[in-house]
Protein backbone atom coordinates (compact mmCIF):
# COMPACT_ATOMS: atom_id res chain seq x y z
CA UNK A 1 0.00 0.00 0.00
CA UNK A 2 1.17 3.27 -0.84
CA UNK A 3 2.33 5.51 2.86
CA UNK A 4 1.71 8.72 1.00
CA UNK A 5 -1.43 11.16 0.71
CA UNK A 6 -4.30 11.07 -1.33
CA UNK A 7 -6.91 14.05 -1.10
CA UNK A 8 -10.10 14.94 -2.36
CA UNK A 9 -9.54 15.79 -6.26
CA UNK A 10 -9.95 19.87 -7.15
CA UNK A 11 -13.33 19.38 -8.76
CA UNK A 12 -14.95 18.11 -5.25
CA UNK A 13 -12.69 20.99 -4.18
CA UNK A 14 -14.35 23.48 -6.37
CA UNK A 15 -17.83 22.26 -5.35
CA UNK A 16 -17.58 22.81 -1.84
CA UNK A 17 -16.35 26.47 -2.32
CA UNK A 18 -18.95 27.07 -4.31
CA UNK A 19 -21.38 25.31 -2.20
CA UNK A 20 -20.11 27.85 0.76
CA UNK A 21 -20.01 30.70 -1.67
CA UNK A 22 -23.89 29.99 -2.13
CA UNK A 23 -24.51 30.01 1.12
CA UNK A 24 -22.55 33.46 1.39
CA UNK A 25 -24.58 35.18 -0.88
CA UNK A 26 -28.15 33.67 0.22
CA UNK A 27 -27.46 35.57 3.80
CA UNK A 28 -26.21 38.42 1.83
CA UNK A 29 -29.79 38.15 -0.10
CA UNK A 30 -31.62 37.43 3.37
CA UNK A 31 -29.58 40.39 4.96
CA UNK A 32 -31.55 43.07 2.37
CA UNK A 33 -34.89 41.50 3.24
CA UNK A 34 -34.29 42.50 7.11
CA UNK A 35 -33.11 45.19 9.19
CA UNK A 36 -29.99 45.24 11.11
CA UNK A 37 -26.92 42.77 11.01
CA UNK A 38 -28.08 39.45 10.61
CA UNK A 39 -26.09 36.76 12.22
CA UNK A 40 -23.48 34.80 10.44
CA UNK A 41 -24.39 31.17 13.01
CA UNK A 42 -26.37 28.67 10.77
CA UNK A 43 -26.67 24.93 10.36
CA UNK A 44 -27.43 23.97 6.74
CA UNK A 45 -27.78 19.94 5.88
CA UNK A 46 -28.44 17.97 3.19
CA UNK A 47 -27.55 15.50 0.62
CA UNK A 48 -26.46 15.60 -2.44
CA UNK A 49 -24.41 13.30 -5.04
CA UNK A 50 -21.36 14.22 -7.54
CA UNK A 51 -20.63 12.54 -10.98
CA UNK A 52 -16.72 12.81 -10.97
CA UNK A 53 -13.67 10.33 -12.43
CA UNK A 54 -12.95 7.56 -10.15
CA UNK A 55 -9.46 9.61 -9.59
CA UNK A 56 -8.25 12.17 -11.62
CA UNK A 57 -7.00 11.65 -14.77
CA UNK A 58 -9.12 8.70 -14.97
CA UNK A 59 -11.42 7.45 -17.73
CA UNK A 60 -14.09 5.92 -15.62
CA UNK A 61 -17.00 7.61 -13.52
CA UNK A 62 -18.97 6.98 -10.70
CA UNK A 63 -22.13 8.69 -8.49
CA UNK A 64 -20.57 9.62 -5.72
CA UNK A 65 -23.22 10.48 -2.55
CA UNK A 66 -22.00 13.22 -0.82
CA UNK A 67 -22.97 15.63 2.53
CA UNK A 68 -24.40 19.20 2.04
CA UNK A 69 -22.89 20.40 5.00
CA UNK A 70 -22.08 24.05 6.27
CA UNK A 71 -22.39 24.80 10.14
CA UNK A 72 -20.97 27.87 11.88
CA UNK A 73 -21.38 28.51 15.75
CA UNK A 74 -19.86 30.91 16.84
CA UNK A 75 -16.28 30.58 15.65
CA UNK A 76 -16.53 26.72 15.14
CA UNK A 77 -17.35 25.47 11.76
CA UNK A 78 -17.47 22.23 9.37
CA UNK A 79 -18.49 22.30 5.95
CA UNK A 80 -17.36 20.34 2.95
CA UNK A 81 -14.33 21.82 1.60
CA UNK A 82 -12.73 22.74 4.98
CA UNK A 83 -13.62 20.23 7.02
CA UNK A 84 -14.18 20.97 10.75
CA UNK A 85 -12.39 23.62 12.99
CA UNK A 86 -12.19 27.32 14.71
CA UNK A 87 -12.54 30.35 12.93
CA UNK A 88 -9.47 32.35 14.09
CA UNK A 89 -10.40 35.69 12.42
CA UNK A 90 -14.26 36.50 11.31
CA UNK A 91 -15.49 39.98 9.71
CA UNK A 92 -17.71 40.79 7.07
CA UNK A 93 -14.47 40.95 4.44
CA UNK A 94 -12.02 38.67 6.06
CA UNK A 95 -12.27 35.05 7.49
CA UNK A 96 -8.89 33.02 9.00
CA UNK A 97 -9.66 29.90 10.07
CA UNK A 98 -7.71 26.18 11.10
CA UNK A 99 -9.10 23.15 11.48
CA UNK A 100 -9.26 19.01 10.43
CA UNK A 101 -9.97 17.75 6.86
CA UNK A 102 -10.51 14.67 5.44
CA UNK A 103 -8.19 12.96 2.95
CA UNK A 104 -9.83 10.73 0.72
CA UNK A 105 -7.60 8.44 -2.02
CA UNK A 106 -9.04 5.96 -4.75
CA UNK A 107 -9.67 2.09 -4.49
CA UNK A 108 -7.81 -0.49 -5.88
CA UNK A 109 -10.72 -1.35 -8.40
CA UNK A 110 -10.61 2.07 -9.82
CA UNK A 111 -6.91 2.08 -11.24
CA UNK A 112 -5.41 -0.58 -13.08
CA UNK A 113 -4.40 -3.82 -11.72
CA UNK A 114 -0.84 -4.25 -9.66
CA UNK A 115 -1.28 -0.31 -8.94
CA UNK A 116 -1.91 -0.04 -5.13
CA UNK A 117 -4.84 1.55 -3.90
CA UNK A 118 -4.74 4.79 -1.69
CA UNK A 119 -6.68 4.51 1.90
CA UNK A 120 -7.74 7.64 3.83
CA UNK A 121 -6.37 10.20 5.91
CA UNK A 122 -6.91 13.26 7.66
CA UNK A 123 -4.93 16.70 6.74
CA UNK A 124 -4.61 19.73 8.85
CA UNK A 125 -5.87 22.70 7.44
CA UNK A 126 -5.63 26.61 7.69
CA UNK A 127 -7.45 28.92 4.87
CA UNK A 128 -8.27 32.78 4.27
CA UNK A 129 -11.05 33.81 2.76
CA UNK A 130 -11.55 37.51 1.56
CA UNK A 131 -14.36 39.22 0.27
CA UNK A 132 -14.33 42.56 -1.95
CA UNK A 133 -16.31 44.18 -4.83
CA UNK A 134 -18.63 41.00 -4.74
CA UNK A 135 -15.78 38.39 -5.29
CA UNK A 136 -14.75 36.17 -2.96
CA UNK A 137 -11.36 34.78 -2.78
CA UNK A 138 -9.95 32.00 -1.23
CA UNK A 139 -6.28 30.73 0.10
CA UNK A 140 -6.09 27.51 1.62
CA UNK A 141 -3.13 25.22 2.08
CA UNK A 142 -3.45 21.50 3.49
CA UNK A 143 -0.76 18.59 5.36
CA UNK A 144 -1.71 14.94 5.64
CA UNK A 145 -0.82 14.33 9.46
CA UNK A 146 -2.33 11.04 10.00
CA UNK A 147 -3.10 8.08 8.47
CA UNK A 148 -1.53 6.59 5.21
CA UNK A 149 -0.82 10.19 4.32
CA UNK A 150 1.27 12.42 3.60
CA UNK A 151 2.54 15.61 1.46
CA UNK A 152 1.34 18.99 1.23
CA UNK A 153 -1.05 20.55 -1.31
CA UNK A 154 -1.83 24.41 -1.07
CA UNK A 155 -4.75 25.95 -3.14
CA UNK A 156 -6.66 28.73 -4.27
CA UNK A 157 -9.54 30.36 -5.70
CA UNK A 158 -12.17 32.88 -7.19
CA UNK A 159 -16.03 33.01 -7.11
CA UNK A 160 -18.09 35.92 -7.91
CA UNK A 161 -21.96 35.31 -6.32
CA UNK A 162 -24.74 36.53 -8.58
CA UNK A 163 -28.25 37.09 -7.19
CA UNK A 164 -30.87 36.68 -10.07
CA UNK A 165 -33.56 37.13 -7.75
CA UNK A 166 -34.62 36.13 -4.12
CA UNK A 167 -34.83 32.52 -5.69
CA UNK A 168 -31.79 32.03 -7.81
CA UNK A 169 -27.85 32.62 -7.21
CA UNK A 170 -25.78 31.52 -9.89
CA UNK A 171 -21.82 31.81 -8.49
CA UNK A 172 -19.02 30.76 -11.34
CA UNK A 173 -15.65 30.04 -9.50
CA UNK A 174 -12.15 29.25 -10.49
CA UNK A 175 -9.30 27.35 -9.07
CA UNK A 176 -6.14 25.92 -8.76
CA UNK A 177 -3.62 23.95 -6.61
CA UNK A 178 -0.26 23.08 -6.26
CA UNK A 179 1.43 20.23 -4.42
CA UNK A 180 4.57 19.07 -2.74
CA UNK A 181 6.75 15.98 -4.72
CA UNK A 182 5.02 13.60 -1.99
CA UNK A 183 1.87 14.38 -3.11
CA UNK A 184 2.37 14.02 -6.57
CA UNK A 185 4.23 10.56 -6.60
CA UNK A 186 2.02 8.82 -3.85
CA UNK A 187 -1.07 9.94 -6.41
CA UNK A 188 0.41 10.16 -9.53
CA UNK A 189 3.50 7.70 -9.10
CA UNK A 190 4.07 4.46 -10.40
CA UNK A 191 6.51 2.36 -8.62
CA UNK A 192 9.27 -0.44 -9.85
CA UNK A 193 6.87 -3.05 -8.21
CA UNK A 194 3.72 -1.55 -9.57
CA UNK A 195 5.06 -1.09 -12.77
CA UNK A 196 6.31 -4.73 -12.99
CA UNK A 197 2.91 -5.90 -11.89
CA UNK A 198 0.51 -3.80 -14.21
CA UNK A 199 2.66 -3.52 -17.34
CA UNK A 200 2.90 0.46 -16.73
CA UNK A 201 5.55 2.75 -17.33
CA UNK A 202 7.49 4.13 -14.07
CA UNK A 203 6.82 7.27 -12.90
CA UNK A 204 7.89 9.42 -10.22
CA UNK A 205 5.66 12.47 -9.48
CA UNK A 206 7.54 15.77 -8.83
CA UNK A 207 6.11 19.21 -7.19
CA UNK A 208 4.53 21.69 -8.84
CA UNK A 209 0.61 22.91 -9.88
CA UNK A 210 -1.36 20.32 -10.16
CA UNK A 211 -4.53 21.20 -11.84
CA UNK A 212 -7.31 23.92 -12.70
CA UNK A 213 -10.91 24.11 -12.49
CA UNK A 214 -13.68 26.16 -13.87
CA UNK A 215 -17.26 25.68 -12.22
CA UNK A 216 -20.66 27.56 -12.10
CA UNK A 217 -23.07 26.42 -9.02
CA UNK A 218 -26.83 27.36 -9.34
CA UNK A 219 -28.58 27.97 -5.66
CA UNK A 220 -32.56 27.33 -6.09
CA UNK A 221 -34.50 28.80 -2.79
CA UNK A 222 -37.11 26.45 -2.83
CA UNK A 223 -38.36 28.77 0.60
CA UNK A 224 -36.63 30.11 3.26
CA UNK A 225 -35.93 26.41 4.65
CA UNK A 226 -35.16 24.31 1.18
CA UNK A 227 -32.48 24.86 -1.05
CA UNK A 228 -31.61 22.85 -4.54
CA UNK A 229 -27.74 23.10 -5.67
CA UNK A 230 -26.83 22.41 -9.05
CA UNK A 231 -23.20 22.65 -10.26
CA UNK A 232 -21.69 21.54 -13.70
CA UNK A 233 -17.63 22.15 -14.54
CA UNK A 234 -14.12 20.65 -15.70
CA UNK A 235 -10.75 19.95 -14.14
CA UNK A 236 -7.55 20.15 -15.85
CA UNK A 237 -4.02 18.79 -15.20
CA UNK A 238 -1.46 20.38 -15.46
CA UNK A 239 2.30 20.27 -16.39
CA UNK A 240 4.43 17.11 -15.76
CA UNK A 241 1.44 15.24 -14.25
CA UNK A 242 -0.03 14.58 -17.08
CA UNK A 243 2.41 12.32 -18.42
CA UNK A 244 1.52 9.79 -15.42
CA UNK A 245 0.50 6.39 -16.76
CA UNK A 246 -2.50 6.42 -14.97
CA UNK A 247 -3.78 9.51 -16.68
CA UNK A 248 -5.84 8.76 -19.29
CA UNK A 249 -7.54 12.12 -20.03
CA UNK A 250 -6.29 15.40 -18.69
CA UNK A 251 -9.50 17.39 -18.56
CA UNK A 252 -12.91 15.63 -17.59
CA UNK A 253 -16.13 17.29 -16.82
CA UNK A 254 -17.83 16.65 -13.27
CA UNK A 255 -21.20 17.53 -11.71
CA UNK A 256 -22.91 17.83 -8.71
CA UNK A 257 -26.85 17.68 -7.21
CA UNK A 258 -27.88 18.41 -4.07
CA UNK A 259 -30.69 19.20 -1.49
CA UNK A 260 -30.40 21.00 1.93
CA UNK A 261 -32.28 22.08 4.96
CA UNK A 262 -31.36 25.13 6.82
CA UNK A 263 -32.29 25.58 10.25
Amino acid sequence: MKSTIARWSMTLLAMGAAAQVAVKAQDLSSSRQSVGQPSKDRIVIGLGAAVTPVYQGADDYRVLPLPAIDIVEGRFFANFRNGVGLNLVDDRALTIGAGVTPMPGYRRRDVPTGVDRLSWGVGGRVFANLTGGGVVATLGATQGITGSTGGFIADASLSYPVILNPKVIITPSIATSFADGKHMDGYFGVNAREAAASGLDQYRGKAGFKDVSALLNIVYRLDSRWSVTGSVGATSLLGRVKDSPLVEHATRPNGFLALAYRF
